[in-house]
């Protein structure tokens, strides 16, 4: 008898400047010791660069990957400046987000990244936290999202953190949804 080992596979989005650091190596980090596979996308392919100088490869576009949804066991988008920038009003964006969480698959965001989600139109009715700024609170109250004061907070299969502090925490609940 053959044993089928599940490999798990997530796709990370993230802004191609300023994204926060820790807030996608964390994650990465933990997701590598649970054996857990990963690709990052962005606007563009190529090197991507965080707030604090750390580089990452970003290997499809966000566009290539909505034609790859059924590679993946979920979506996280890493926040920082940048994705204020570069990723909550990005359409193609939004409607990877929504296919994602239509099919009942993890969909987590990180810091001003949660923005994404309630713009995606995923958060309505359902408990959300956000890196607090004024635009990120109306962002995230426009799109329905029950603010809650946490560092991290998982409704269903919606994961949200506030912010780099959190990155651990959220990495584990990721891996803690992922294995349900």
């Amino acid at each position: 008898m053959a044993l089928h080992f599940i490999i798990m596979k997530i796709l990370f989005i993230i802004a191609p400047e300023r994204f926060r650091d820790e807030e996608l190596f964390v994650p990465c980090d933990i997701l590598d010791k649970e054996d857990i596979e990963y690709d990052i996308a962005s606007t563009r392919t190529g090197t991507c660069t965080g707030m604090m100088g750390g580089e990452a490869e970003a290997t499809l576009t966000i566009q290539d990957a909505t034609e790859k949804t059924d590679d993946y066991d979920g979506i996280v988008v890493i926040g920082g400046m940048g994705s204020q920038d570069f990723l909550w009003d990005n359409k193609p964006l939004q409607a990877l987000v929504r296919m994602f969480f239509e099919t009942g698959k993890l969909v987590a965001a990180i810091c001003l990244a949660p923005v994404v989600l309630a713009e995606a139109g995923v958060l309505k009715g359902r408990q959300a936290t956000v890196f607090r700024t004024p635009a990120s609170v109306v962002e995230m109250e426009h799109g329905g999202a029950n603010l809650v004061g946490m560092p991290v907070v998982a409704d269903l299969d919606l994961v949200t953190a506030n912010g780099p502090a959190a990155a651990e925490r959220f990495a584990e609940m990721i891996v803690e949804k992922l294995n349900d």
